[in-house]
């Protein structure tokens, strides 16, 4: 249960994605589809970030981030 409460944004975009683009044309399909894409990516960061914390981390902002890893 838990997976498909993961995979749930990503079935929402090929779902509802073609008849927003349908209705509406591609552009607001590609703004539908980046709303959700990176709703999705905030909360896997976010879960990474908690978990290093647990973990006995320390949480980076995107600043540090950007300067720590250089590719």
């Amino acid at each position: 249960m838990n997976k498909i409460y993961k995979n749930w944004p990503i079935v929402m975009m090929l779902a509802f994605a073609p008849i927003i683009g349908l209705f509406k044309g591609s552009e607001a399909k590609q703004k539908f589809v980046f709303k959700l894409r990176n709703k999705q990516e905030e909360k896997k960061h976010l879960a990474e970030e908690k978990r290093t914390i647990r973990n006995g981390g320390v949480a980076l902002d995107d600043i540090e981030l950007a300067s720590y890893h250089k590719s």
